[in-house]
């Protein structure tokens, strides 16, 4: 008995999706679809849908869950990731750590908590990341003026 397999591939913003299943399971897959299309791209499903895809202030939930626009290598490590977070746009404001393994995952990058904590920590203790407590008491991250300068004296000089 051959089975055969249907791959579907979903790109949303800057995230992809690759889905295979077997052919039999394929309308059940296909019902999920708004469901990750929900998750990617931050947008109410239901709204989006209804309004083709138009996206205004009721629709969507956060800024921060759109990936920035960066280019992560297969070397790359954690803390080389991190820096390019931090040096995009996307962290204008502080962010905790659920928020930032958010992003990672995003990316496909499935690391454990205490794994990016501990990164974290030690970019701050580093001087290369801001760390400190929120008005709610979690620790939040920023860069670090040194990281930005840095970045901006590489971009000056490629000009």
């Amino acid at each position: 008995m051959t089975i055969s397999i249907t791959k579907i591939k979903l790109k949303i913003s800057n995230a992809e999706v690759d889905i295979e299943c077997d052919i039999h399971n394929l309308d059940e897959i296909i019902s999920h679809i708004p469901k990750i299309i929900e998750s990617l791209s931050g947008v109410s499903t239901l709204n989006s849908l209804d309004k083709k895809f138009s996206i205004n202030d009721n629709t969507v939930e956060s800024t921060s869950n759109i990936p920035p626009d960066i280019i992560i290598n297969k070397s790359d490590s954690l803390t080389d990731v991190l820096i390019k977070l931090f040096t995009s746009n996307w962290s204008d404001t502080p962010k905790k750590l659920n928020e930032i393994r958010e992003i990672l995952q995003l990316y496909g990058l499935m690391y454990p908590k205490q794994t990016v904590a501990v990164t974290l920590l030690r970019m701050a203790k580093s001087g290369r990341l801001r760390r400190f407590k929120s008005n709610t008491g979690e620790y939040v991250y920023t860069a670090s003026t040194s990281l930005i300068s840095s970045t901006e004296k590489l971009s000056n000089s490629t000009l």
